[in-house]
């Protein structure tokens, strides 16, 4: 009997039956004790929401825009490394789903398809998401070949300079290359669908580095290369440099403090993601839900603000864009979609979250997504923004 798919947890549940642990692991954990992921998701559940009657519920949209962007709700595809080892050409396949949809995904700098390899399968106008390396040769010409590629915005992430301990890929043995253990081949040979699918590509390593660098030439060299790459002295004036480079919509990933959200706005960046690595990298850390109101009170006139982190739901975009979320972002989500059903998954991924998005919306007596404000919340059950005094 077919299974039915009516919620991204069902995604979840077939996803974890079909991919690799070592690779759904990666994608499902968090740091340390991983309480920053669970508040993610646990810290939604705590806003309720008003339900209205007798209002006219119809001619409803979800319509609006991110950075200047028309998008079909207000969701992008969150950048996520190694998306073609949940499924097989996985950043092909969830491109391609979300260009039909109607909204943005944003290609990781360590995806396992190219960049060039996205634009020529699934279009032009994905956004690209850059790490700041040492290498800053390799940065420019990244940038470059994101321009070449017509993407529509650069996402920037500026927590992830150096890595937070995820205990699961310790003990999966997850690296560049992953380490075919007894424990793990066994494993992969229970995921035949998954196996059939990567026999079947070329694309088995970080597309947008072997061969773009000089002395790597295949996932071996990588590790060495990117074990040291990432650069902690990352700082705003190579966020200016990035801005001038890329002259493009510029988009910073990873704002949790106020005053780093003020920092952004200086930077001239077109919007900023309220985010803490989906739980990955600080734990203890604010959930971004928390986090949000905050920073949209000190900012949000001076900047479009989005975030991400824990989103699994429609009610959760809701919510989000009611304490003033211009955008939102799903990783985990999509992730869930494509490793149960490949492309088709990320669609259906996308019309769960759609459907539910459309009616919370209507119960709770609004049409237009961009007329959603704090009316739709209980008071008392959301985060309010942190004064000083």
């Amino acid at each position: 009997m077919p299974t039915i798919i009516t919620n991204v947890e069902d995604l979840r549940v077939l996803a974890q039956k079909r991919v690799p642990r070592m690779f759904y692991d990666y994608a499902d954990s968090g740091s340390w004790t991983e309480s920053t992921y669970r508040a993610n998701s646990a810290d939604f559940q705590k806003i309720k929401l008003r339900q209205r009657v007798a209002v006219n519920m119809e001619n409803r949209s979800t319509a609006t825009t991110m950075v200047g962007q028309k998008v079909a709700m207000p969701v992008a595809l969150a950048p996520t490394g190694l998306t073609g080892m949940q499924h097989a050409d996985g950043e092909i396949l969830a491109a391609r789903a979300a260009r039909r949809f109607g909204v943005p995904f944003t290609l990781s700098t360590m995806s396992i398809c190219s960049i060039e390899d996205v634009a020529q399968h699934a279009g032009e106008g994905f956004w690209f998401q850059l790490y700041v390396m040492k290498d800053r040769g390799f940065i420019e010409r990244l940038i470059d070949r994101a321009k070449a590629a017509n993407c529509g915005a650069l996402v920037l992430t500026l927590d992830l300079q150096i890595l937070g301990q995820r205990h699961k890929d310790l003990k999966n043995g997850l690296s560049a290359p992953p380490k075919l253990t007894i424990k793990n081949m066994i494993n992969i040979a229970t995921k035949a669908r998954w196996a059939l699918g990567m026999a079947g590509t070329r694309r088995r390593q970080f597309g947008n580095i072997v061969g773009h660098v000089q002395g790597v030439s295949d996932m071996a060299n990588l590790a060495a290369w990117t074990a040291e790459q990432f650069d902690p002295a990352l700082n705003w004036g190579d966020v200016e440099w990035i801005k001038k480079r890329w002259g493009g919509k510029l988009i910073l990933k990873g704002i949790q403090d106020v005053e780093d959200a003020r920092l952004a706005v200086q930077s001239g960046a077109d919007a900023l993601i309220v985010s803490n690595h989906g739980g990955r990298q600080l734990d203890g850390a604010q959930s971004s839900i928390e986090a949000l109101p905050t920073i949209v009170d000190a900012v949000g006139k001076d900047i479009e603000v989005h975030m991400d982190g824990g989103i699994r739901s429609g009610q959760d975009v809701f919510k989000a864009r009611a304490l003033g979320a211009r955008g939102t972002y799903i990783g985990r989500a999509f992730l869930y979609g494509l490793g149960a059903m490949g492309e088709a998954g990320v669609t259906k991924c996308l019309e769960i979250i759609h459907k539910e998005l459309d009616l919370t919306m209507a119960f709770c007596g609004h049409t237009q997504i961009d007329t959603v404000g704090l009316d739709v919340l209980l008071p008392g059950t959301y985060p309010t923004p942190l004064r000083a005094g």
